[in-house]
């Protein structure tokens, strides 16, 4: 009886979304839908968009400068440990009884005005990077089609303005997170098409590959340096910083259904975006590329069909990392009294994508740098919200209720992490400014 009730709350609040509607928990507002999907849904999207083409920089980005031994240590690791933090936080959904659809209300709500606009700016940071790299990403994979078919080929710039012009259309096509989901199925098939291809090419090359090695290189600094870096990354491969918003989206019980989805994304999700990032290092060593199909060996068709898969892929996935902007600008700007796709709504929609993927474009176009991309996102803005933030959630939230043990542990894990993305912003910045000095600006990367 209780499972019939949450489900006609759950198609109510779908019915009114689509003129925007009131969360009636927590009382926000939101031009998006909220308490709809099932946790089906979720863990199908999250494994899919985990398994974005940026898993063909890992290997590079990872294990080049960690090797074998700490490369895969860290990276589980810290995949279990990013596991144990958005579990935690999942957790902290519904709070005195008010259901929070966005990670800055719920930090705005414990600990006030500062840390709202702190946790909106550093999570938008990190969700509008991650769009810039997606930019460049399905750029790459156009370029390295074009690549397969001349000797010289168009300029990065034409193809990350191209790759832009089909996320903007994307976006306006399919508005909300929510909506993402009538393109799962191809997403999938798209996605694990690739995957598997991937790692067919990289057992059969590696198996050929007599020559490599797996020094690390560079001078005791750059060593350092590029381990911290690659901290960062092993973060962007397991977090998006977004759990209360992907939660939002989840039917009742929002919680149990949120962990659930992502019990999904770290044992299926995991198994594939870990085993190429492992066999793209195995295959080429220490001089993989930052971008795997650019190495693969094979007959022409297989490079398109990889980067194609990459590109389109790409539209999906990108589409779910920006969508909590979507969504703010959507709840500010349209009529939240008309349907989605009401006149006024396109409009308002279509200048709203527009601002931001133009935007995104001209920085894609300027800073074609996609690895230090992965590495900025990880650092500054993303190892707070997925390490440190849901500590500081649980020791307010839980400050009467929790032993001294609990409390230093949370604590432990605040000071830790705080260091670390200190550490990993510090070497983040040096990388970037190294390009910057070897580079020049819309370089032709």
């Amino acid at each position: 009886m209780e499972g019939t009730k949450n489900v006609a709350a759950a198609l109510i609040i779908e019915e009114g979304q689509t003129k925007g509607s009131q969360n009636q928990e927590s009382g926000a507002t939101s031009a998006h839908t909220v308490g709809h999907d099932s946790w089906q849904q979720m863990g199908f999207m999250l494994v899919i968009v985990f398994n974005c083409g940026y898993i063909l920089s890992f290997s590079n980005l990872i294990l080049v400068p960690l090797g074998w031994k700490w490369g895969i240590l860290c990276m589980f690791f810290l995949a279990f440990y990013s596991l144990y933090s958005q579990w935690l936080l999942s957790a902290f959904h519904f709070i005195d009884g008010k259901r929070f659809i966005r990670y800055r209300d719920l930090m705005g709500y414990l600990y006030g005005r500062e840390m709202y606009y702190y946790t909106w700016a550093i999570q938008y940071l990190t969700l509008l990077v991650a769009n810039i790299g997606f930019i460049l990403l399905a750029a790459r994979s156009l370029k390295e089609i074009n690549m397969v078919f001349s000797d010289s080929p168009v300029r990065l710039q034409i193809y990350i303005l191209i790759s832009g012009l089909a996320f903007f259309i994307f976006a306006n096509l399919v508005p909300t997170m929510s909506a993402i989901r009538r393109w799962l199925a191809v997403s999938f098939i798209i996605t694990f098409t690739y995957v598997l291809i991937l790692l067919v090419i990289l057992v059969r090359d590696g198996t050929s590959n007599k020559s490599r090695d797996y020094e690390i290189q560079g001078s005791k600094t750059d060593k350092i340096y590029n381990a911290i870096g690659a901290m960062s990354a092993i973060i962007v491969a397991n977090a998006a910083g977004m759990i209360p918003e992907m939660q939002s989206t989840l039917r009742q019980p929002a919680v149990m259904n949120m962990r659930k989805a992502l019990y999904s994304q770290y044992t299926v999700g995991l198994l594939f975006y870990y085993g190429v990032t492992i066999i793209g290092y195995w295959a080429y060593g220490s001089s993989v590329s930052v971008y795997l199909p650019e190495q693969i060996g094979g007959a022409k068709w297989i490079k398109v069909l990889v980067n194609a898969a990459v590109f389109l892929q790409s539209l999906v996935s990108q589409h779910v990392f920006i969508s909590p902007v979507y969504e703010t600008l959507d709840t500010k700007l349209l009529m939240l009294e008309e349907s989605m796709f009401s006149r006024e709504n396109i409009k308002r929609r279509f200048f709203v994508r527009g601002v931001i993927f133009t935007a995104n474009i001209f920085v894609a176009a300027a800073f074609p740098f996609l690895g230090d991309f992965i590495n900025v996102i990880g650092s500054f803005s993303l190892i707070p919200l997925t390490f440190v933030f849901p500590s500081m959630v649980f020791i307010k939230a839980k400050a009467k209720a929790s032993t001294i043990q609990k409390k230093a542990w949370h604590w432990f894990n605040i000071l830790f992490f705080t260091l670390v993305t200190i550490a990993t912003t510090v070497a983040a910045v040096r990388i970037v400014v190294k390009h910057i000095q070897d580079y020049s600006f819309f370089a032709d990367a």
